[in-house]
């Protein structure tokens, strides 16, 4: 049997929550609504995460434009989008919900720019 303690980010009240898992069976406690319950199985199964970070920007207002990913990806692929973000440039102008790289580091899941910006 292995137990697991987490802090809940589902929602704002942060719970800390014990997961105990044996086998197939998991059991969370400590939540106080349903949706704490859906991310520890969910964190204890299968992480994922939404990456943040800035694409260099050719002939920009600014060097840079912040970028996210559309959709979260598994916790195992961060390094791989992230390195396929540090060799990305784009040309201004960049609008915000732009499409940037699309399937990054074979995710299924598209990079998109977080603000616009301006060609000089």
């Amino acid at each position: 049997m292995e137990v697991r303690n987490l802090i809940c980010i589902g929602c704002p009240l942060g719970c800390p929550v014990t997961v105990t898992m044996d086998g197939d069976d998991i059991n969370v406690t400590g939540n106080t609504c349903p949706r704490g319950a859906d991310y520890a199985r969910k964190e204890v199964l299968s992480p994922t995460r939404i990456v943040t970070s800035s694409i260099r920007v050719n002939q920009g207002a600014i060097a840079r434009v912040s970028v996210k990913t559309k959709n979260d990806i598994p916790k195992s692929k961060i390094f791989e989008v992230m390195e396929e973000i540090r060799k990305t440039r784009v040309d201004a102008p960049v609008a915000m919900g732009q499409i940037l790289i699309d399937n990054c580091a074979e995710t299924g899941v598209e990079i998109i720019a977080t603000k616009d910006v301006e060609r000089v």
